[in-house]
């Protein structure tokens, strides 16, 4: 995957009019044409400057929000501001492009923030500097207590008009949030910004909870309660704080998500050893059971289109991974490598499978098309597991955990080139990536 920004334009484009999300109004349109290549594997980061916007600290923190989440990418390369020779950059104003060459910024986004009462309104502009010409000039007007979100949507903006995708930064995360002494651990359903800022917690630590899952609406999420008396499937919705049952269950029920419509919840029920899927319909709450092996199936993740399932069971005497349709109908077994598969996800642009395998004494991250075909490793280490996909399909989020260590939250691409911690500072497993924000 490879970025390149062109030094020369030939041509002008039409005028590009970028659609605006909930929290923006007012568009500038923005004319001129980029070639951008990330679909190579040789990842070369984009110099690209970011200097602070006007408007005091609010702009300030908006410019490093803004410039924190592109270089997490691994796509672009944010400029040291010491180095930048122009300063006080106006949106009123053409920047002095030849001062941004000098410095090799091959893109440049600058900004101001104005507030209005309780509200604040951001103007930003990207630049192509070589081409100097306006690549995107945006409005954004929001309450002064969501001043990150404009930024993760200028973020979002950017990325887009850069590689030709949707950017994912405007997005949330559940998990589980794990506090306390080994063997004695706290897990609490907890949520933040996909940077790991805002974290905040859903329950109260008297029970743990197991892999949560969002809604295809972000506003929804289902986990597993398991308290000493059994298990419980529920729905917690995150407007309303309202938390309710899937019902009661002869057995353990386990590892629920929704299908891409949210009318549907997959999950597991143990009984006697045996684990089946059920699926239930959250339209009139019933439930029907689609597999039926003696062996341990679980781990249901819905394709994109809802027709199809896969999940992993363990009937061919491992854990391997299989698809069949979303009643059940026709499965085949989709792994065949050494080790063994679990936890698998599809990804939402319906090309990939994440999963997590154990093998070699190691756990890993790994990507497989949605044949089975082309299987790839992207990490490896102690324990690597619970794969959950950014909703462009580019970047995954696991947790890992070291020997005798905490399980923490870590990113990786679909190249696995760019992996990193994700900046939560304390133990977390399970993560869960909404879809974009509205």
């Amino acid at each position: 995957m490879r970025i390149r920004l062109p030094r020369h334009l030939k041509t002008l484009a039409a005028a590009l009019v970028a659609a605006l999300f909930a929290v923006g109004a007012g568009v500038a349109p923005a004319r001129a044409e980029i070639e951008v290549n990330v679909n190579r594997g040789d990842v070369q980061p984009l110099p690209i400057a970011v200097p602070a916007f006007g408007g005091g600290q609010v702009g300030a923190d908006i410019a490093q929000v803004i410039g924190a989440n592109l270089q997490r990418s691994g796509l672009f390369r944010p400029l040291d501001p010491a180095t930048f020779i122009e300063k006080d950059l106006t949106t009123a104003v053409q920047p002095r492009f030849p001062d941004w060459k000098q410095i090799n910024a091959q893109a440049l986004v600058n900004g101001q923030v104005t507030v209005q009462g309780d509200r604040v309104v951001v103007d930003f502009r990207l630049w192509d500097v070589f081409s100097e010409q306006q690549l995107l000039g945006l409005q954004f007007t929001a309450s002064q207590e969501n001043w990150r979100r404009v930024a993760h949507k200028i973020s979002d903006q950017i990325y887009e008009r850069l590689t030709g995708e949707k950017g994912y930064f405007d997005t949330r995360v559940v998990f589980v949030a794990e506090t306390g002494a080994r063997g004695k651990r706290t897990k609490r359903l907890a949520i933040m910004d996909q940077d790991g800022a805002n974290p905040s917690y859903l329950t109260d630590g008297s029970y743990i909870v197991m892999t949560p899952r969002f809604s295809a609406n972000s506003q929804e999420i289902t986990y597993m309660a398991l308290r000493p008396e059994g298990s419980a499937v529920y729905l917690f919705n995150l407007e309303t704080a309202r938390r309710e049952s899937l019902g009661e269950f002869s057995g353990m029920v386990f590892a629920p998500r929704f299908s891409p419509d949210g009318s549907r919840v997959a999950f597991s029920v143990e009984r006697n050893g045996n684990s089946d899927i059920y699926v239930m319909d959250l339209r009139n709450r019933s439930s029907s059971r689609i597999t039926t092996d003696p062996g341990i199936d679980t781990s249901a993740s819905f394709s994109p289109d809802g027709s199809k399932i896969v999940f992993n069971s363990d009937r061919s005497g491992s854990a391997q991974l299989y698809v069949m349709g979303a009643d059940g109908s026709s499965p085949r077994r989709l792994s065949y490598g050494q080790g063994k598969y679990t936890t698998p996800v599809w990804s939402p642009t319906g090309e990939f499978i994440a999963f997590t395998k154990q093998t070699g004494g190691e756990f890993h991250i790994g990507v497989m098309r949605a044949d089975g075909s082309d299987e790839r490793l992207l990490t490896s280490s102690y324990l690597d597991e619970g794969p959950t996909w950014a909703p462009n399909g580019r970047v995954l989020m696991f947790s890992r955990e070291s020997p005798g260590g905490d399980s923490r939250l870590w990113s990786v691409d679909v190249t696995g080139r760019i992996l990193q911690p994700v900046p939560y500072p304390g133990a977390a497993s399970d993560p869960a990536w909404s879809p974009l924000l509205n």
